[in-house]
């Protein structure tokens, strides 16, 4: 992977576009899961690379929404970013707003996480304990299955992208809630 741009610099950039907190905490929730990807698939020396994707995956939305990922290459450019990381962050637009194509696995994890990593935090949230902690794959299966729960969270997306993945979707769903679980034990 080629070299990429600090983690502060890469949240200096962020918050340079992002100034709702609720943008701010997910873009750092996919980058823990990221993270936790790395590591679980052996790509630990690159945990770093991932993370920042992560981080910057939605660089432009909050501004931008209309144009999401097609503003973020210039936003990216500017601050530093390197080609390699500009494809795997617009790549998990595929198919919605972009023609760039998840290839690497850590591209592949993206696009299947990231609106599931919604998901999952919308239910934590109708949790009593507000964690995902306590949370289990049946609960979070029937949460899934309601599609008026997190209705903006896309099923077809989060499904297209286990499909990529060559994994079942209780695997997908298991082991993101897991990389949550251990992101908030984290904070």
């Amino acid at each position: 992977m080629e070299k990429h741009i600090t983690r502060e610099a890469a949240l200096e950039l962020l918050k340079k576009y992002n100034k709702d907190s609720f943008h701010i905490h997910h873009a750092l929730t996919v980058e823990g899961v990221m993270r936790w990807y790395a590591k679980q698939l052996g790509f630990a020396e690159d945990e770093d690379f991932w993370g920042i994707v992560g981080l910057l995956h939605d660089i432009d939305f909050e501004m931008y929404p209309e144009e999401h990922c097609i503003k973020a290459p210039e936003l990216l450019r500017e601050g530093g970013v390197g080609e390699e990381m500009i494809h795997a962050i617009c790549s998990h637009a595929y198919g919605m707003h972009v023609d760039v194509k998840p290839e690497h696995l850590m591209e592949k994890v993206l696009f299947a996480t990231d609106e599931l990593t919604g998901l999952i935090g919308a239910a934590a949230l109708m949790r009593p304990s507000k964690s995902v902690q306590d949370m289990e794959l049946k609960s979070l299966k029937k949460k899934y299955k309601v599609k008026a729960f997190a209705a903006g969270c896309s099923r077809e997306v989060i499904e297209q992208g286990a499909e990529m993945l060559g994994w079942p979707l209780d695997e997908v769903l298991q082991k993101t809630l897991d990389a949550m679980k251990d992101c908030e034990a984290k904070q």
